[in-house]
C-alpha cells in the first residue's frame, strides 16, 4: 500500500546541508497498522511528510496504492493526496468554524455535493463518537474531542491511507487510550491503512502490527511489532524496550541475596507467559528462584512479560535451569554475572 524505495531528505541552508532523512526503505502492507518510533530529530516527521509529498525527497520513489507519487504532475498529485488522510498533534482546526463546518469545508472545495457533504459529515462523526457536537465550535471541545473531530475530517475524503503524526502526543493518558481504541476501529471497520510516527512505546504496543524504529534519518530495525520488541539487536530499540521494564535494584538488596546464584532477566511473550517455567524450575533443579521484578504489558494481541529474577544455587545447577528456561521459548539476559555484580538489569 506504501512504499518508501530509497528515500533521502537534505535541508540546505547558507552554511551546510543537513541530512534528514538518508536512505530509508520501507513498506507498509493494506490494511495494516504500522508504527515508526523513535527519539527527537530521528527523522520520522520528515518521513510521514514525505509520504504525500507535503516533504518532496531529494532523492528516492514514494509509492501509495500502485502509484508513483515522486513522478506525478502538481495536478495529478493534488487528486492523489485526497485519498490520503492525515492527522497531526495540533488538531488544525478552524477556530470561527463549527464542527460540521470544519468537515465540510474541505469536501466543498473539492466539488463534492451539498447532499454528499452532509452524510458524509453525519457518517464520520458517528464513527468517531461525536454526533451531538456537530454544531459546537472548537473551543468548546476537550483536546480528545477536537482529535475526533480532526479524525472524521481526515475520514471524510475516504481515503485508503491515514497517516498520523503524533497525534496523541499532547493528549492526557486517558484521551490517548481512547484514541488509540478509536484508530483500531477505524483500521478494523474501514479497512483504512494506517501509518503513524510516534516517540512513545504505549502507541506501538497498543496498536501497531509492524514497526520501524528510527535514528539520525535511518531505520535501523523493522518487522513485527512482537518480534522487534522481543528481540530487540538494535541499542536504540533496547532503549525503547527497557523504558517498558525498568528494574532497578538497591544495593542493600543486592547485599541481603548472598553471594549464591545468579540474577537474570526473563522475557517472554505469548502463551509463554502462562506457563508455571519458574515453579517447574525449583522443583526439576536444585535451585531456588526468587522474583524481585516484574511486569507484564501488551504488544497488541500478544502479552509481553519481564521478571527480573535470583536463582540461587550451584553453578552447574543454576545453568541446567537457565537452559530449561531457555528451551521454554523464555528470553534469559544477564546470565554468567554473579549476583554482586548485577546492580541494573532492564
Amino acid at each position: 500500500m506504501i512504499r518508501l524505495d530509497n528515500i533521502s531528505k537534505s535541508y540546505v541552508t547558507n552554511r551546510s546541508s543537513i541530512d534528514a532523512l538518508k536512505g530509508v526503505t520501507l513498506e507498509v502492507k493494506k490494511g495494516e497498522i504500522f508504527g515508526v518510533i523513535g527519539y527527537s530529530g530521528a527523522g520520522k516527521s520528515t518521513l510521514i511528510r514525505c509520504v504525500n509529498l507535503l516533504e518532496k525527497p531529494s532523492k528516492g520513489k514514494v509509492f501509495v496504492d500502485g502509484l508513483e507519487l515522486t513522478s506525478l504532475s502538481s495536478k495529478k498529485l493534488l487528486a492523489s493526496r485526497r485519498k490520503i488522510g492525515m492527522i497531526f498533534q495540533g488538531f488544525n482546526l478552524l477556530k470561527t468554524a463549527t464542527v460540521y463546518d470544519n468537515i465540510a469545508i474541505p469536501l466543498r472545495l473539492t466539488g463534492v455535493s451539498k447532499s454528499e457533504i452532509g452524510a458524509r459529515v453525519d457518517k464520520y462523526l458517528e464513527i468517531v463518537g461525536l454526533s451531538d457536537k456537530k454544531d459546537a465550535y472548537p473551543s468548546q471541545l476537550s483536546g480528545g474531542q477536537k482529535q475526533r473531530v480532526a479524525i472524521a475530517r481526515a475520514l471524510s475524503n475516504e481515503p485508503s491511507v491515514l497517516l498520523s503524526d503524533e497525534a496523541t502526543s499532547a493528549l492526557d493518558p486517558d484521551t490517548t487510550e481512547a484514541i488509540l481504541e478509536l484508530l483500531l476501529k477505524i483500521n478494523d471497520e474501514l479497512g483504512i491503512t494506517i501509518l503513524l510516527i510516534t516517540h512513545e512505546m504505549h502507541v506501538i504496543q497498543k496498536v501497531c502490527d509492524r514497526v520501524a524504529v528510527m535514528e539520525n534519518g535511518e531505520v535501523v530495525e523493522q518487522g513485527l511489532t512482537k518480534d522487534v520488541f522481543t528481540s530487540p539487536s538494535h541499542p536504540t530499540t533496547k532503549k525503547f524496550v527497557n523504558s517498558i521494564f525498568n528494574h532497578q535494584l538497591t544495593n542493600e538488596l543486592l547485599e541481603n541475596l548472598g553471594d549464591n546464584g545468579e540474577i537474570v532477566s526473563l522475557k517472554f511473550l505469548g502463551h509463554s507467559s502462562k506457563d508455571p517455567a519458574l515453579a517447574v524450575v525449583s522443583k526439576k533443579f536444585d535451585v531456588y528462584p526468587n522474583i524481585l521484578s516484574g511486569n507484564i504489558t501488551q504488544l497488541k494481541e500478544h502479552p509481553f512479560g519481564s521478571l527480573l529474577v535470583h536463582i540461587k544455587g550451584e553453578e552447574s545447577e543454576v545453568q541446567r535451569a537457565i537452559q530449561y528456561l531457555k528451551e521454554q521459548n523464555i528470553q534469559v539476559e544477564g546470565a554468567g554475572h554473579h549476583v554482586k555484580n548485577n546492580k541494573r538489569i532492564s
